[in-house]
């Protein structure tokens, strides 16, 4: 079995992406990682580089800066990554640049691509996912945040990223096939130093949303506001160790009471139902889960 890794990023530093973690995290599983740099205005290229993997495979690359309603760039630069993969790859496993693969999961997930390798029916493994938020202490728990993705797919060049690259479809437009597994996906995204995370905030929005959208809705700050959360709850496990130098060296706080939250009706009502029948009414689903 052959498996490549895939990511693509752009501006890692400036934004504080934990980016080399998120490709370490992944390494030992895969015999290649494919790494699609864009065009940077920091030193991205040099901190891929420098990963002590001969593993690592970079492409560099330019984000076409007129796709920005959707996220559609995001989508565009991921398949670049898909496609740099080795011919003769089975598997090729997708990671983004906020998120981290614990090592307690890879002998699972190799496990799985091992007996769903020539498994026609399926397309792909899917995650499910811890959503950071404001430290490395409290997970979201608001219906927004998405349960499952697929972050490992079959090397068919039928599938493509999808919308703004949080999941993949297959030509013309069909929904992968999919199983799965016991394996969560640390995520992130709403984690990182305030001023690097507004940054990151008042930018990235340009990749969804019109300079009139952004003008009305950004507010120009220097940090990031984490005040303005859904609801949080404390996270009890253990993190990746390759996150251990990064969660140390955390130089800002954020205090949540747990005991304090509120949830909206319409969360109430899933969470009751989700904890009765395993089923979250209303969840977008961009996959055919595979019993």
């Amino acid at each position: 079995m052959k498996v490549s890794g895939f990511t693509f990023v752009r501006n890692a530093v400036l934004y504080d992406y934990p980016v080399v973690e998120a490709i370490q995290s992944i390494l030992p599983v895969c015999d290649e990682v494919v790494v699609a740099v864009g065009n940077s205005e920091d030193g991205t290229l040099e901190l891929i580089k420098n990963i002590p993997s001969a593993k690592v495979r970079i492409i560099e690359t330019i984000w076409d800066e007129s796709l920005r309603i959707g996220g559609k760039v995001l989508a565009v630069e991921t398949d670049k990554a898909f496609h740099a993969i080795s011919p003769d790859a089975d598997w090729a496993f997708y990671i983004q640049g906020d998120e981290v693969v614990h090592e307690k999961y890879l002998d699972v997930i190799r496990s799985e691509m091992e007996s769903y390798k020539d498994d026609d029916r399926v397309d792909g493994l899917l995650f499910k996912y811890h959503h950071f938020y404001g430290s490395y202490d409290y997970v979201g728990l608001s219906s927004r945040w998405y349960r499952r993705e697929i972050r490992i797919i079959k090397n068919n060049k039928d599938i493509f990223s999808y919308k703004d690259a949080q999941g993949f479809r297959k030509k013309p437009n069909e929904k992968l096939r999919v199983k799965l597994i016991d394996a969560y996906i640390h995520h992130y995204g709403h984690v990182r130093e305030p001023q690097a995370m507004q940054r990151k905030h008042q930018s990235t929005n340009r990749f969804w949303h019109s300079d009139r959208w952004i003008k009305r809705n950004i507010k120009p700050a220097t940090e990031f506001d984490y005040s303005n959360y859904e609801p949080l709850g404390l996270y009890e496990g253990t993190h990746p160790h390759i996150m251990e130098k990064r969660i140390s060296s955390m130089d800002w706080k954020f205090e949540y009471d747990v005991s304090q939250r509120q949830f909206e009706f319409k969360d109430r009502i899933k969470n009751f139902t989700q904890k009765l029948t395993g089923w979250r009414p209303g969840e977008y689903r961009n996959y055919k889960l595979i019993r």
